[in-house]
């Protein structure tokens, strides 16, 4: 116990000089742990290894990060914040038009997948339930986010049925979820520096979406 108390003194000490060397190897852990998590399951990695393959002990990682859960928590803070912030920037342009806004909102998102891989990506993979049961503040924070690009979505969606500029006869929760259904599966298959690039994928999406829902006129 007192070991561990120790490590913990240690470890908030040396977030707090910030120096440039522990700020890397923080960064090296949590590219390193967003792939296992990726690859492996959240529940099947192990610390051990994420140390190993950063070339430290485990007892040397727990210096950088108290537990496998705050290794997760840091892999979803480096892509969730900055995604929804620039989502709603899009969102409340008002230079834009509501299909200009939609459009660039589903490539906002397919950016930042690609951009946060695999971060972003092992949250939709297997933690999206558990998150949602979990009471914590930090979890709490992560639905929040995650609500609010549900809202943005739908919220375009309906001023563009609204404005019939897309058909109204499917309700917008059904339309908004054929959206993040196509955005979030791409987590079983895309990969950044595939065959299609992220913009290819977002607006290949937006064509089937906005194709899909465009007024029909009798």
């Amino acid at each position: 116990m007192a070991q561990s108390s120790n490590i913990s003194r240690r470890r908030k000490s040396a977030l707090e000089d910030g120096s440039s060397d522990y700020l890397a190897k923080r960064a090296e852990l949590v590219e390193i742990a967003g792939r296992q998590f990726k690859n492996n399951g959240f529940r099947a990695t192990t610390l051990a290894e994420i140390g190993h393959k950063a070339g430290l002990d485990r007892a040397t990682v727990y210096y950088y990060f108290g537990s496998k859960e705050e290794l997760f928590r840091e892999c979803l803070r480096v892509g969730v914040d900055d995604n929804i912030n620039e989502c709603e920037r899009i969102a409340n342009d008002p230079a834009l038009t509501a299909a200009q806004r939609l459009r660039g909102v589903i490539n906002q998102l397919m950016s930042a997948y690609d951009q946060h891989y695999p971060h972003m990506y092992v949250y939709i993979q297997e933690e999206m339930n558990r998150i949602a049961g979990e009471k914590s503040t930090w979890a709490q924070q992560i639905i929040s986010q995650t609500r609010k690009f549900e809202r943005i979505v739908m919220t375009l969606i309906s001023e563009l049925m609204a404005s019939g500029e897309m058909r109204s006869d499917i309700p917008v929760s059904v339309a908004a979820n054929a959206v993040f259904g196509m955005l979030n599966w791409t987590h079983r298959w895309y990969q950044p520096g595939g065959a299609h690039p992220a913009r290819e994928v977002s607006e290949g999406f937006s064509d089937i979406f906005f194709d899909g829902m465009a007024r029909r006129d009798s």
